[in-house]
């Protein structure tokens, strides 16, 4: 005589007894009138972590002037300098946007060397006052060619074609162009060395994240994301950067996560927007999918799924369950005799 067993159904508190053992004839376990059918699907699945992000521009720097005299320009909070352009003016004179990590501390000329004057070669290059093979753009040193493209330059931009970028001159910033975020001088007032004129930012869109660190192990860069915009729109991208230091507020201790749209005009303009992020953290490959509610949680532990066969008749597989995708409301299962293309029982909608 075979043993009874019990099953539970899911959310529904449906006790049926000897549940492997249903007849052709038998009703569907969860009632005639409260089902539907879906089918068992064979698909990629993602997991995913839904997070709160501030969308913005990446960067943020500070301009630091090194000459002395008068401010006559300066910039407009939003406005975009590209690079050879005139971030500012002092005593009418440009001051030169330039690429580069290096800060200015010294006048340059020929002979000099150094990691500043790579920097100069690698902008003259980029800015097409010289060809790669007039500089070397990984050259550290200052030679003919850095003296006759370095007039061009100043020749272009209004300065006196001497040949030798004296500091104040240009600002080296690690950005081919900036957006300008904060003007902290005044126009007339003094251009003191080693004052802040401004702060700017990158013009590449971004979103960030103040991520729990509890959760620093369930993303990593190259995960992709979805980024749901104030507009009400959805578009895609990646993270890029996942904090290594933990910083402690006063509720809760996070670590900075950094995302990149791939698709940045989507993302308008606006600045230290609020969005949502649907970051994919696990993703299983051409595996069996049911929806979530399709499984039969059974009283001994473990889950079932109820299929229907073409003939009608019903009948119960145990199944193991592997990634579940909270977006797309399945799961991932596995067990005998389950197949893609099956019918399945699942609560009426």
């Amino acid at each position: 005589m075979a043993s009874a067993g019990v099953l539970i159904a899911a959310g529904a508190g449906v006790v049926i007894a000897d549940p492997f053992g249903m007849r052709p004839e038998d009703p569907p376990l969860r009632g005639a009138n409260a089902t539907g059918l879906a089918q068992v699907a064979k698909e990629t699945l993602s997991a995913r972590t839904q997070e709160s992000g501030t969308l913005g521009y990446a960067g943020s720097y500070e301009v630091v002037n090194q000459t002395d005299g008068t401010l006559t320009k300066l910039p407009a909070v939003g406005q975009v300098i590209r690079q050879g352009r005139a971030l500012y003016r002092v005593d009418g004179k440009p001051v030169i946007l330039l690429r580069g990590s290096v800060p200015v501390y010294r006048d340059l000329s020929q002979g000099s060397k150094g990691a500043d004057v790579r920097q100069l070669n690698a902008a003259l290059v980029a800015l097409r006052y010289a060809t790669k093979a007039e500089i070397d753009p990984d050259s550290d040193y200052f030679g003919t060619g850095t003296y006759h493209a370095l007039r061009e330059l100043q020749d272009k931009a209004g300065l006196a074609e001497t040949g030798i970028l004296t500091r104040g001159q240009a600002v080296f910033v690690p950005e081919t162009e900036l957006r300008i975020t904060k003007i902290t001088a005044v126009r007339g007032g003094g251009a003191a060395r080693g004052a802040v004129v401004l702060r700017a930012s990158s013009t590449r869109r971004q979103v960030s994240i103040s991520m729990h660190a509890g959760q620093q192990g369930e993303v990593k860069a190259g995960d992709k994301v979805t980024i749901s915009l104030p507009t009400g729109r959805n578009t895609p991208g990646v993270v890029s950067s996942v904090g290594k230091v933990a910083t402690k507020g006063d509720k809760s201790t996070t670590v900075d996560v950094r995302i990149r749209p791939f698709k940045p005009r989507e993302t308008g303009m606006l600045d230290q927007a609020p969005v949502q992020v649907s970051i994919v953290t696990d993703t299983a490959k051409d595996v069996l999918s049911v929806p979530v509610n399709a499984l039969l949680a059974q009283a001994g532990g473990g889950y079932a799924v109820e299929v229907v066969g073409t003939d009608g008749t019903h009948r119960l597989i145990p199944v193991k369950t592997g990634l579940f995708d909270d977006s797309a409301g399945t799961v991932e299962v596995s067990g005998s005799g389950l197949a893609a293309g099956q019918s399945v029982v699942v609560p009426a909608s």
